[in-house]
């Protein structure tokens, strides 16, 4: 347990009870969404997470790492013994800084690096910079991604395809190639798909595909670097409770039952993807190349 009473990631637990079966209300947030003002609140592990040194002195570049998933992440690899540079849209910057302030409590340092991922010339200005901030980089982690919902194909228009497209797989691309030059071996690349990789919804139909294009991208890149000792893996969330459903990622009406239809019963919370996100980077992974880290409650996947 830690010191609050709250259960840590290592303690032995029923996983189904561990966390609360939610039935979110009917709510929207503008995009890209906030952690602050999302009901019930998300666990990022700010109360749970317990390191063991696992990434010990590592240099992290984590997209999207304000909130959700990517600041559940962020929050465990400082824990771990690692220092961040976060890279978000400027209008998180509210739950930017908080992330920020809970990576310094670890002890370690962090960097913030507000853009949108979509711009390309932010992309490779963003590895420069977090690269003169860290004194290196030897962990990166391409999390950022765009949801929006839309039922119809004849309502889903080119200007949304073209910008999902731009912030959840050009990005990687851009990112990837400009952070390569900076690693040396024993450097790892995570990048975030997702079960809609596998299993896409009607109404995700931009969103969806893109998540299969990384799992492809994460594949073939991790072939393409494995012999100079880096290594490229890709984690696939299932339903996990983040701002990323309330701003327009999910019909309104269905957000009550959302992550209800897994196997578990319920929808995942950020702080239990993070451990996967820390097998992958830490070197006890050392001959996982190219593999996807299934953490979805069940949902059968190949």
């Amino acid at each position: 347990m830690t010191h609050d009473g709250a259960t840590d990631q290592l303690t032995f637990q029923d996983p189904v009870e561990r966390f609360a079966r939610i039935t979110p209300p009917k709510q929207r947030q503008p995009e890209p969404g906030l952690d602050e003002d999302l009901t019930p609140q998300a666990d990022r592990g700010e109360s749970s997470y317990r390191g063991t040194g696992r990434l010990e002195g590592r240099r992290a570049l984590i997209t999207g790492a304000d909130s959700g998933i990517g600041a559940a992440v962020a929050i465990a690899f400082a824990r771990e013994g690692a220092d961040v540079a976060l890279s978000y849209l400027p209008a998180e910057e509210e739950d930017a800084q908080k992330v920020q302030q809970l990576i310094e409590d670890a002890g370690r340092r962090a960097y913030l690096f507000p853009g949108d991922l979509a711009d390309g010339q932010y992309c490779t200005q963003l590895v420069s910079e977090a690269v003169d901030a860290l004194g290196g980089l030897d962990a990166l982690v391409n999390n950022a991604g765009r949801q929006i919902a839309v039922e119809d194909i004849a309502d889903l228009t080119d200007e949304q395809w073209q910008r999902t497209y731009d912030t959840n797989i050009r990005s990687i691309f851009l990112i990837s190639q400009a952070a390569l030059p900076h690693m040396a071996p024993g450097s790892t690349i995570v990048n975030s798909t997702s079960i809609q990789g596998y299993q896409p919804s009607t109404q995700l139909l931009d969103y969806a595909s893109t998540k299969a294009a990384i799992n492809n991208f994460t594949k073939g890149l991790a072939q393409q670097v494995a012999a100079q000792g880096i290594r490229v893996n890709g984690v696939a969330p299932g339903p996990i409770w983040t701002p990323l459903q309330v701003s327009d990622g999910q019909p309104q009406e269905a957000l009550p039952e959302f992550g209800k239809n897994t196997p578990m019963g319920r929808a995942g919370q950020p702080t239990e993807l993070a451990p996967a996100y820390v097998f992958l980077t830490s070197p006890e992974s050392s001959y996982v190349v190219g593999e996807t880290l299934h953490v979805n409650g069940g949902m059968p996947s190949p």
